[in-house]
């Protein structure tokens, strides 16, 4: 059922080296590839089979779902739409992600366009990785999104990460949080050679007592560009932070615009950004324990990363 290829793409975005225990759906080349639900977890298909909706009920504690999709098929550019309805007090993880693999001249892309309806009292964890590998010189896309909307009292943390290897990517996130709901977004984004990548990002502070934070951590290599995008807008009493950190390399080009929208006399809205390069003493200190230069550089880039 899986070849190697497969297996390959599965470990490096979803941590999988055999099929997951619990609820799962695995996508491969636009089609539904095997799928498994639990007692508290239920998986359906969308009638045109272009997505799923994922049910979980009320109270489900340490559980989670694995959702990745994975692509070897050249020319094929695959849009799922998924839907997520999180019931009231439960805790969960949703794994998702998408591997390209490229072995030709064709490009091969993947749109996820995800949807989260996050129940009072509940929490979520949704961890999404990207990555593109193969010979062929195809242009590799993903264009990830997400919506989430976060009722009373809800939480949802989000570790969004590009690896490497995707040629273009658009990432948009929105959300809107209710009363006293928590949302942790943070985005880790790794380019090189002539690689682009663009992250559009409005947060909606709408309920009193909702608090948000995004962290965005950007590695710019070679000829890539990466631009950064983020909108806190506050309806309410509430708290936000924008952090966003790049490191450029070589000839990278950055644009970084954290935006705040006070529209609330009470609310209190942060935001600090850096641009730069890697500091030469963290150099001299790794290289003077024995690292070579590339090995200085490649543990510095993966500890910002983490």
């Amino acid at each position: 059922m899986l070849d190697a290829i497969d297996r390959e793409l599965l470990k490096t975005v979803a941590d999988l080296e055999e099929l997951p225990k619990g609820a799962y759906n695995i996508r491969k080349n636009g089609r539904l590839l095997v799928r498994n639900v639990s007692a508290n977890i239920d998986i359906e298909s969308l009638e045109d089979n272009k997505g799923i909706v994922v049910t979980i009920k009320p109270k489900t504690v340490n559980e989670s779902v694995h959702i990745p999709v994975i692509l070897s098929q050249a020319g094929l550019y695959d849009t799922v739409f998924n839907r997520f309805v999180i019931g009231d007090e439960a805790d969960v993880t949703i794994i998702a992600g998408c591997g390209i693999h490229c072995g030709g001249l064709d490009p091969e892309g993947h749109a996820g366009i995800h949807e989260f309806h996050v129940g009072k009292g509940a929490k979520v964890r949704y961890v999404e990785k990207h990555y593109a590998a193969g010979p062929g010189r195809g242009k590799r896309i993903l264009n990830p999104a997400t919506k989430v909307f976060l009722a009373e009292g809800a939480q949802a943390e989000m570790e969004l990460t590009q690896i490497g290897g995707v040629d273009e990517a658009e990432r948009t996130n929105e959300a809107v949080l209710g009363p006293k709901s928590l949302l942790v977004v943070t985005e880790r984004v790794l380019t090189e050679g002539t690689q682009r990548a663009v992250s559009r990002n409005v947060l909606t502070l709408s309920g009193p007592g909702s608090r948000a934070n995004m962290v965005s951590r950007s590695v710019i290599k070679g000829d890539s560009v990466q631009n950064f995008y983020a909108t806190l807008e506050a309806l309410a009493p509430c708290r936000g932070h924008i952090e966003c950190d790049a490191i450029i390399m070589d000839r990278g080009k950055n644009e970084t615009l954290p935006s705040l929208k006070a529209l609330h006399p009470d609310a209190e809205l942060t935001h600090e950004a850096s641009i730069g390069k890697i500091a030469s003493d963290q150099l001299t200190k790794l290289m003077s324990l024995g690292l070579t230069y590339e090995e200085a550089v490649n543990r510095i880039i993966q500890g910002f990363l983490r």
